[in-house]
């Protein structure tokens, strides 16, 4: 009902509760009225309606979290072109061929285009405003009931809904308000039992994602892409699964292929091939820990000791490998606590860079997942070659002082421009605040 009247249907919602209680009257129905997030007009409407010696109980009263804290919450960074194929990964990893998902989607545009997307392996169903009440309802049934694993929906699977047993709630983007995170959230972790929620975004998303964790009272745990080796387990977990299903009378048919097999290939190799083709694993392409993107792999450089910027590991990577390698390096990170960097290269270049690495006291070496990050990439490819420069021309200014007065007349000179293109930049962020006000209660709706 809160919903209703936030998107506009007071009226409706008053002709029915005008059929249902009659004012001042103690034969009135008995009401409970339940929401995970209560804002004020929300006791307004339970005020008029409900009678006047109503109870209101606060389970979260003045608590810093306001989201379930049966739910873990994850965000990964991706590319709005990527994010298909990794939600398709998400999907494999954190609930399997067994569980059972949501994933929220912004649009109903969005929405049918993610469940009919080819990466989404699972059977996937839509729910969102422009499909009939009777086909939700039949969608939900199957939903509950177990016919298909992965429901696709807008707000309208967000609020109300108590559907069992979802291990993973998956957002494709940052909502546009808290309560819609908490919502969404809550459809995991339910009746006592754990869940996950993954939220997705872009570098210049980070804001937003920073005020839902302020607002709801939960940090997010940045994690990366899932990698090949999870990829990989998972789907080795639903084949071994599978292969519980087969009855011992089908098993005999196949037995004298599988001798001939064996002998062909040796037992583990038959065994592990016959896996792959079953699970659909016939290939793995790397992805990037960082930003998702396909072809690169990500490295970490660890160091001895703690570090004051990325320019100490462009120094160290300078002085170890050659100028061609490290020119592939790109979307440099630096690590939590300080003691290292992470960076990508391409993933034809990453044997090479671990060959040419020797001789030093910093670690090199390919992780399994995301290391704890410091500093995460901005979005900009451009920032590394930035990164090089600036210590490159911290060097040349340690080696001489020629020119000492055009120098100063140079330096006064970049100060006066840095101040006026700070004024400018001032405007332009200004401008971009007053955009972002002015956008910012800008919602879609079903």
């Amino acid at each position: 009902v809160d919903q209703m009247l936030d998107l506009g249907f007071a009226e409706q919602v008053e002709d029915i509760l005008h059929e249902s209680y009659k004012t001042d009257s103690e034969d009135n129905p008995q009401t409970l009225l339940f929401s995970a997030t209560c804002p004020q007009w929300v006791y307004k409407v339970a005020k008029k309606y409900m009678k006047s010696r109503y109870e209101q109980v606060d389970l979260v009263g003045k608590m810093t979290q306001k989201a379930a804290t049966t739910v873990e919450h994850l965000a990964i960074q991706c590319h709005w072109s990527q994010r298909p194929a990794v939600i398709g990964d998400v999907l494999q990893v954190y609930s399997g061929s067994e569980g059972r998902a949501i994933i929220f989607c912004e649009t109903k545009k969005n929405v049918t285009e993610m469940a009919m997307n080819p990466h989404i392996k699972q059977n996937a169903q839509c729910l969102h405003g422009d499909i009939a009440q009777s086909q939700r309802e039949i969608t939900l049934k199957g939903f509950r009931e177990g016919s298909f694993k992965v429901l696709v929906a807008t707000n309208v699977a967000a609020r109300g809904l108590d559907i069992p047993e979802v291990d993973l709630v998956i957002q494709s983007s940052p909502p546009q308000d808290v309560e819609s995170y908490i919502h969404r959230s809550g459809r995991t972790g339910r009746a006592g039992r754990t869940g996950i929620c993954i939220c997705f975004y872009q570098p210049r998303e980070r804001g937003q994602l920073r005020y839902v964790e302020q607002k709801a009272g939960i940090t997010f745990k940045r994690v990366g892409v899932p990698s090949t080796m999870d990829l990989v387990k998972s789907k080795s977990m639903d084949a071994i699964r599978s292969l519980a299903s087969v009855s011992y009378a089908a098993v005999d048919f196949f037995r004298p292929s599988a001798q001939r097999l064996i002998e062909e290939k040796g037992a583990v190799d038959a065994l592990a091939a016959a896996l792959a083709h079953i699970s659909g694993a016939s290939s793995f392409e790397p992805r990037s820990l960082i930003t998702s993107d396909k072809g690169f792999v990500t490295m970490t450089l660890e160091s001895p000791e703690e570090i004051q910027d990325v320019s100490c590991a462009w120094k160290e990577l300078n002085r170890k490998l050659s100028s061609n390698a490290v020119s592939q390096i790109t979307r440099m990170c630096l690590l939590k606590g300080n003691m290292g960097v992470c960076f990508d290269v391409p993933t034809t270049e990453s044997e090479r860079l671990q060959a040419e690495w020797h001789d030093s006291d910093w670690i090199l070496s390919v992780p399994a997942k995301l290391p704890e990050i410091e500093e995460y990439y901005d979005g900009n490819t451009s920032s590394n070659s930035r990164q090089r420069s600036g210590w490159s021309s911290g060097r040349l200014g340690r080696s001489g002082r020629s020119g000492g007065r055009s120098g100063g007349r140079s330096g006064r000179q970049s100060r006066q421009g840095s101040r006026t293109g700070s004024r400018q930049d001032g405007r332009r962020r200004s401008g971009n605040r007053n955009r972002s006000r002015s956008g910012g209660h800008k919602r879609n709706f079903d």
